[in-house]
């Protein structure tokens, strides 16, 4: 019979050590058994930190877990007042740092016009870039320029560099016609072009760009300009 004899974290390469990972990757690249285990800090006997980590993760599961009681918590595989709390009090401050986040999936140009609904109106051209992850979830959006467009105000560097720092998979671009004629100019399109090719080299896809007006729009996908 083979036994198989558990590593403290100690005696684990560095790289591997959940603590030394975070610093040098970031957090994402960590599983979910190794963020816990930054929280727990220790094992117990017979379970090295990672190995509780796990145990509790196939208890609850992650989707139960950060809804999970103190008491419910405590009396799992013998957790001290201490771990517990830890988890508790980190999975809490989450719900209400998150209480008021807006999570909203894009999949239709539509989707964009009512968004867009406060910019219609407006006198002044607005160019916003709507962030979104790989499930079309908005990260964050932002106004790139107000006035009329040209390619001096809408840079790709300003349009992909907070792509870029927010980790977003893929970008939906629009802005206003303040005329009321959602049709592209000649301006637009070359913008649409410029933009479009910048983000083939960065990897982050143009899903979209969005003429919006007040009593419609024009998708450059739709018309097959992306």
């Amino acid at each position: 019979m083979t036994i198989q004899v558990r590593k403290k974290i100690k005696e684990m390469p560095k790289i591997e050590r959940p603590r030394e990972k975070l610093v040098k990757y970031g957090p994402d690249k960590l599983t979910d058994s190794e963020l816990l285990a930054i929280l727990l800090g220790s094992g117990k006997k017979g379970l090295n930190v990672i190995e509780l980590a796990k145990r509790i993760l196939m208890k609850f599961g992650k989707d139960n877990l950060p809804n999970v009681s103190y008491d419910s918590l405590r009396h799992t595989l013998g957790l001290g007042q201490a771990k517990t709390c830890q988890i508790v009090a980190c999975f809490e401050l989450g719900k209400r740092f998150l209480k008021d986040k807006k999570s909203q999936i894009y999949l239709i140009p539509e989707d964009i016009w009512k968004e867009l609904k406060d910019i219609r109106n407006h006198k002044k051209e607005h160019f916003v870039v709507f962030y979104l992850d790989a499930r079309n979830q908005e990260i964050k959006r932002e106004i790139i320029s107000v006035g009329s467009l040209n390619a001096n105000l809408v840079h790709p560097r300003e349009v992909f560099e907070p792509a870029v720092r927010n980790l977003a998979a893929q970008i939906i671009l629009a802005h206003n016609h303040p005329s009321g004629d959602p049709e592209p100019s000649e301006d637009d399109l070359e913008i649409n072009k410029r933009l479009v090719e910048s983000g083939k080299i960065l990897g982050i896809e143009v899903v979209d760009h969005i003429i919006v007006a007040k009593n419609g729009f024009v998708s450059f996908k739709e018309k097959g300009l992306i």
